[in-house]
């Protein structure tokens, strides 16, 4: 709902447009009596849901109506628009936000009041003054580049999506950014179930100064090439022979390296560091962002905003931010921590009217405003505060020193690596060497393994002899590439240049909400029906789910918002080629799954071709319906896992974890004895059982069955009886107050009769629901609730 001002009116006044009611509160207590301040609630206006909107026989040109359920917004926005003295519309500083201020400024042209866009960073009384001093027009040419995006979206939703209607499944969707995103994930996977696993040995000696020092290195190199331990007897002769030989120091190396501290965050570096750190989804991390920007009650301060603008590839930090540093980090530190992080520039595409992700104030100390937070509110801005220090501070200097051994042959070359902190720089903040070497890292084919470092004798001098004091041979097997992780595959999104900072949140999510992914142990997953959607797409339109075709379109987004291409233009380019493909596929489509079929075994003349259900997929005869011969298809569905958590209802059984067509689910191990069912929710954890609806005498206006009266994060809703063969509803702000009274009593006694039942493992301890339920099956086989499955079987599972 709108935020109304004190007087419900703006006559006089100057009238401030935001999206957000929590902004409206932040903005309202630092000006006075003077402005209004009033919430659109986001967009006011979109293109129609059931149609793609796009005019193509004039320019392309997009058709906007008013959202449904935005018509009281837009009725109250007009009225106090008429009433007031000027308009200031200050929305987001990107381009969705500027979309949103030409849909409001369209909405009050009919007042002929001025109407400015001001746009603000941070929302500190600072900022919005600023920026209400410095008001400007709004700026069609970012208005243009969020339309193009939208209409490029549109396009592919609109004319891939029924493709795969009649190839697939009905109900099936395609994106633009998603589908490419997809296509990654999937041939990730296709990588890790063709890798061939291949043996190797390693062998490491403890050698022995004369001063009875130890330090421990890694063979390197046999008769100077890379050794080739391929197996236990090859590995054995070798360390004979090693263990055979004398052995001195044949080079110390020792170099000092400056270590750059970290650059401020972007969107894409927030989301992957509070994904490995704190384990946030990017939604989540998006969500509780979204909370500190626009402001949390301080106490006596009242409404703050805690961090800068959240959706920005900028990793500039502004004059006053980094002065506020510089002074900070000399208090604390010393003036030669200081570094020069606010100096560094943009990278390509960057926005760079934007900051980075920092602190308001680096003054405002985590640990000073953590009681107002909440416990993720507080981990996330304390990331946020500590990387903004990080980043402006001095870089660290390393010593690193490396010792090669050799035997007196020559033939064995072994190596071990030291280091020391000369200056320890950033490092006196953050120390965190994997995260820094992740980011530092350019493939994420890898998991980041930290290189080994030992504690080297002090003493220790070319030409030195040394005793072999130990020998240790270890077997290894080479690795397939990593899976993608939420982190990682923004990482890759980024690096490739696919999406901005407002997308990278939604498309895991969306892939998720289609059932083309599944997260476990925290890493992605492709279903089947992903793997299947994926390949059609990519071999039907090889041109237009591609990472080089979709990060071009990203550049002529660009283009168009600095005024150096067109609307029409960049959609042109993009529609035509699309149209002809289309053309040419949809009576001829490309079905790799049928690319060498079988003839029927009924009728002899049809192909057995792959056809998809719902429920899955199977063979069945070309020639249908003439000919109706099916047969079953392989099936690769995991058996039921035991999660350790006992049935809320019966007591007796346990609650298994099953895939069914709508996604993973808990069911009771008991049934058909008992049919209790657990959710799970978008990152696997589990969903506490909800009480039963309460049947209603209201009348579904759909179909005139009974409603169910529900209770929702909303508040009370009412929904068919017949779900999900009826999808009717009722909007409870409809009924008159009488009847909303009548049944909130009786759904208070209902919820009474069915209180909530608190989950527990077998063993009594209460179900730790903030954890997938991966890592809640993990922590049973730790404790010997259920007998762990063995890590073949595992492998073989999830391949």
């Amino acid at each position: 709902m709108a935020l109304k001002s004190p007087a419900a009116s703006a006559r006089n006044r100057t009238l401030i447009v935001v999206e957000s009611p929590s902004k409206a509160k932040t903005i309202n207590k630092y000006l006075g009596d003077k402005y209004t301040v009033f919430a659109s609630v986001g967009h006011i206006k979109d293109l129609p849901k059931k149609e793609i909107g796009l005019d193509f026989d004039h320019h392309y040109e997009p058709r906007y109506e008013v959202i449904a359920g935005k018509e009281k917004v837009v009725r109250q926005l007009k009225k106090l628009a008429d009433e007031s003295n000027e308009i200031l519309i200050a929305t987001d500083p990107d381009r969705e936000g500027e979309a949103i201020a030409w849909h409001i400024a369209n909405e009050v042209e009919f007042a002929h009041k001025p109407v400015f866009r001001v746009l603000f960073n941070e929302i500190t009384k600072t900022a919005i003054i600023a920026a209400i001093q410095q008001p400007r027009q709004i700026d069609y040419r970012l208005v243009r580049s969020q339309q193009t995006r939208q209409g490029l979206d549109k396009i592919v939703g609109y004319k891939i999506s029924p493709f795969l209607w009649n190839v697939v499944l009905r109900g099936l969707s395609a994106g633009r950014v998603q589908s490419v995103a997809l296509r990654l994930i999937c041939e990730r996977e296709a990588e890790i179930n063709g890798f061939q696993i291949q043996e190797y040995w390693s062998i490491a000696a403890d050698f022995k100064t004369d001063l009875n020092e130890t330090f421990r290195t890694k063979l390197i190199k046999i008769k100077g090439d890379k050794p080739e331990l391929s197996n236990q007897k090859k590995a054995e002769t070798a360390a004979a022979e090693i263990s055979e030989r004398l052995f001195a120091v044949k080079e110390i190396t020792t170099r000092v390296q400056q270590r750059k501290p970290p650059f401020p965050f972007t969107t894409s570096l927030l989301q992957q560091a509070a994904s490995n750190q704190l384990g946030f989804g990017s939604q989540k991390t998006m969500r509780i962002a979204q909370q500190l920007y626009e402001g949390i009650e301080l106490g006596d301060e009242g409404a703050t905003g805690l961090i800068t603008y959240m959706r920005t590839d900028s990793i500039r930090i502004g004059t006053e931010a980094t002065a506020e540093a510089r002074n900070y980090i000399t208090a604390q530190f010393g003036k030669e921590y200081v570094g020069y992080g606010g100096a560094a520039k943009a990278g390509k595409n960057a926005q760079d009217a934007h900051e980075a992700i920092r602190p308001t104030s680096l003054l405002r100390k985590p640990e000073s405003v953590k009681h107002f937070l909440s416990s993720d509110q507080f981990r996330l801005y304390e990331l946020i505060w500590r990387r903004l220090l990080t980043a402006m501070m001095a870089p660290a200097k390393i010593e690193q020193t490396r010792v090669d051994v050799e035997d007196r042959e020559k033939e064995f070359t072994f190596r071990a690596n030291g280091s020391r902190v000369l200056f320890a720089g950033f490092m006196r903040v953050y120390d965190d060497q994997q995260e820094l070497d992740y980011e530092a890292q350019s493939s994420t084919r890898d998991d980041v393994e930290k290189e080994q470092t030992v504690q080297l004798p002090e003493k220790l001098k070319e030409q030195d002899k040394l005793g072999l004091a130990g020998l240790d041979s270890k077997q290894s097997f080479t690795r397939p590439p990593a899976r993608y992780s939420e982190a990682t595959l923004v990482k890759d999104l980024d690096n490739y240049g696919i999406g901005r900072p407002s997308t990278y949140a939604s498309i895991f999510s969306t892939l998720q909400d289609r059932r083309y992914v599944e997260l476990q142990k925290k890493k992605i997953i492709p279903t089947e029906l992903g793997k299947d959607v994926s390949l059609i797409l990519v071999a039907n339109f090889p041109e237009l789910f591609n990472v080089g075709f979709t990060a071009h379109m990203e550049d002529e987004l660009d283009k168009v918002a600095s005024g150096d291409d067109e609307y029409e233009a960049v959609l042109e380019k993009f529609y035509r080629p699309l149209e002809t493909a289309l053309s040419l596929r949809k009576s001829d489509p490309i079905i790799p799954q049928n690319s060498a079929t079988e003839t029927c075994d009924k009728c002899g003349k049809g192909q057995m071709t792959v056809k998809w259900t719902a429920s899955g997929k199977f063979l069945g005869c070309s020639r249908y319906p003439s000919c109706k011969n099916i047969k079953p298809l392989s099936s690769s569905k995991a058996k039921p896992k035991d999660t350790g958590i006992q049935c809320p209802s019966c007591k007796e059984g346990h609650m298994l974890l099953r895939d069914g067509r709508l996604g993973p689910f808990l069911a009771c191990s008991s049934y058909p004895k008992c049919n209790t069912l657990l959710n799970l929710g978008k990152q696997r954890q589990v969903e506490p059982m909800k009480i039963p609806p309460l049947l209603t005498t209201l009348v579904c206006p759909k179909c005139g069955a009974p409603m169910n009266l529900r209770s929702g994060k909303r508040g009370l809703w009412l929904g068919c009886s017949k779900f999900p063969k009826c999808r009717g509803r009722l909007a409870w702000g409809t009924l008159d107050e009488e009847v909303q009274r009548h049944w909130e009593t009786l759904m208070t006694e209902h919820q009474k009769a069915h209180p909530t039942v608190a989950l527990t493992m077998i063993d009594g301890r209460p179900v730790p629901l903030t954890l997938s339920v991966d890592d809640i099956i993990t922590r049973a086989e730790e404790a010997g609730l259920i007998a762990a499955v063995p890590e073949e079987q595992q492998e073989l599972t999830a391949e």
